[in-house]
């Protein structure tokens, strides 16, 4: 593995003196740069005005943009800027005409905002719902997955890294299904992205979302959706404002080109040069550097929770993330949560209702979720070990 510059990343975390953070797949600690850009522009707002300051910094925020398309290698045009991860992936499906008899191909371990989105298509034009089994290491399976094309799919949708699990899903070989056999692919990458490398020419997928706040480090309220240009044009969005299309005449209009036909005109600007600063500072790392550096520290974490008894480790999948995931036997997660709170130390918990269809199969009905990143260091993980190693002792 790459030398890591752990004495940089900490000293530009102004977090990391103040809490042990491992919450990074719910909202990550943001970076010093970002952090000075968020107050520049509100300091800038307050002094000249929100319309002024937004046109005075507007090479900021087209460079969100060309950031975003570098981090996925594709254009600057099939970007969008979106408030959410999950308003991204709404954008994208909805406009996906659906009709009555077509199949929505999904994993056992989609997010509950897509399932419910799958479940209202569904009712109300006669969408089928087909869930691919995982394989018997946890993952989807490809070979399920090739089983289950007809004619009549007409969407595969799959979450990246799922937010339970520690598992990464086999997203190109999914890609490479799909674009052989024709059919549109949407892939929610919200956990994804900043902590693996994504290329959607390799991904393969026409439509990728996710959200800054995670492993990015960038604001809350900010995301990106992905659409290819030789979909894009055949789609419509679900609702439109003056950003996403023209009133041309009386009775006509013309949609935007481009994926900025699924942005809204209203947005936050700040948050939008944030997200832009996110996105350039984890390239300034190296994708691949973050990547190693994350399994290294998650792949260390699961070493030291295996040791203790009456833990129980819950990840997935052949290939493991930064997020991993366990239970104590006998004690709540939200228990172990509020526990390790008092010792200043960040975790989240997981519950079934946001996979149900995973966690209701291993009859799992919440997990406790420790979730690294980059900055974290060994000592922090020697202390979170060594203080859930205290409460299974005192349970």
């Amino acid at each position: 593995m790459r030398k890591f510059d752990i004495e940089r990343a900490r000293k530009e975390t102004p977090g990391c003196h103040h809490v042990l953070h491992f919450n990074n797949a719910g909202a990550a600690l943001m970076p010093e740069p970002v952090i000075q850009g968020l107050l520049d522009y509100t300091r800038l707002e307050a002094q000249m005005g929100g319309y002024e300051a937004a046109e005075y910094e507007s090479k900021k925020l087209d460079n969100v943009y060309r950031s975003a398309a570098q981090l996925l290698n594709c254009s600057s045009k099939e970007i969008a800027f979106v408030e959410s991860a999950t308003r991204g992936w709404d954008m994208a499906f909805y406009s996906i005409p659906f009709e009555k008899g077509d199949t929505i191909l999904t994993g056992m371990s989609e997010y509950e905002s897509n399932y419910l989105a799958f479940l209202q298509i569904s009712r109300k034009r006669g969408v089928h719902i087909e869930v691919i089994q995982n394989d018997e290491t946890g993952q989807i399976s490809l070979e399920a997955l090739q089983n289950k094309i007809t004619r009549k799919v007409k969407l595969i949708a799959i979450t990246h890294i799922p937010t339970n699990g520690g598992l990464i899903n086999p997203a190109e070989q999914i890609g490479e299904i799909a674009k052989k056999n024709g059919i549109l692919y949407l892939l929610d990458s919200c956990q994804a992205a900043g902590q693996i490398s994504l290329d959607v020419q390799r991904l393969n997928c026409d439509f990728l979302s996710f959200t800054g706040r995670k492993y990015l480090r960038g604001p809350r309220g900010t995301g990106i959706l992905y659409v290819r240009s030789s979909v894009c044009d055949s789609l419509e969005p679900p609702f439109l404002d003056l950003q996403a299309a023209e009133w041309t005449s009386v009775d006509q209009f013309s949609i935007s080109p481009g994926a900025q036909r699924f942005e809204q005109w209203e947005t936050n600007p700040g948050a939008k040069i944030g997200l832009g600063i996110a996105m350039d500072y984890a390239l300034s790392w190296g994708m691949t550097v973050i990547e190693e550096r994350v399994q290294a520290l998650a792949s260390k974490l699961r070493t030291q929770l295996s040791d203790i008894k009456g833990l129980r480790l819950r990840d997935l999948g052949l290939k493991k993330c930064g997020i991993v995931t366990f239970d104590l036997i006998g004690i709540e997660p939200s228990k172990v949560k509020d526990a390790l709170a008092k010792q200043n130390i960040n975790i989240s918990v997981s519950m079934k209702r946001y996979t149900r269809l995973d966690m209701e199969a291993r009859a799992i009905e919440a997990v406790c979720r420790a979730s690294v990143h980059y900055y974290n260091n060994e000592a922090e993980i020697d202390r979170l070990c060594n203080e859930v190693q205290s409460l299974s002792v005192t349970k």
